[in-house]
């Protein structure tokens, strides 16, 4: 029994002595969505964030693609705009905008010609995102809190292949990496 539950109390440790550290609050749930939007938007961390994967992309990188039927940078940033703003109204009570089931629509309707307005818009998207977890109650912050977990995980899986697209194409500049 002992041999259990020394490894087991060895789990609790970390808990501990985060709790013991002067001038550190304990994580919150707001803390935590906060800084999963954060690092998905303005804020590169463990990974590159959009901000910094699109930073410096001509209309004409964000159009490129590699032939083989992957996305481009452009594509990739219009599907994080279009699911950002759908969650976003969905998460707010407002009707989202039209969407007929098909996916690739999302990715599809990109064009270089407004890469610079759908960058911004993008970025507006977040940080509306990041304002509504900052301004809800603890009760609408709860219920809201799965919705803004996915979209942490989808924009990081997506800017991960922004970045890869732009290193295939040679405009990714390795200095802008996590370091």
């Amino acid at each position: 029994m002992r041999r259990f539950l020394v490894p087991f109390a060895m789990l609790f440790v970390p808990l501990f002595a985060f709790a013991q550290q002067p001038n550190q609050p304990a994580p919150t749930l707001r803390s935590i969505l906060l800084s999963q939007l954060h690092s998905t938007h303005d804020k590169s961390e463990w990974f590159v964030c959009v901000d910094v994967a699109v930073a410096g992309v001509t209309p004409e990188q964000a159009a490129w693609t590699d032939g083989k039927g992957n996305h481009s940078v452009g594509q990739l940033t219009n599907h994080l705009l279009f699911w950002n703003r759908q969650q976003l109204l969905r998460l707010t009570g407002k009707p989202p905008q039209a969407y007929d089931g098909n996916n690739d629509e999302t990715f599809n309707a990109f064009d270089a010609k407004s890469w610079a307005d759908t960058v911004k818009q993008l970025d507006g998207v977040l940080t509306d995102l990041e304002h509504l977890v900052e301004t809800s109650d603890d009760a609408t912050l709860a219920k809201i809190a799965p919705g803004i977990e996915h979209v942490s995980a989808h924009n990081a899986y997506h800017i991960g292949e922004i970045v890869m697209v732009r290193k295939e194409q040679g405009s990714w500049d390795p200095s802008k990496g996590v370091k």
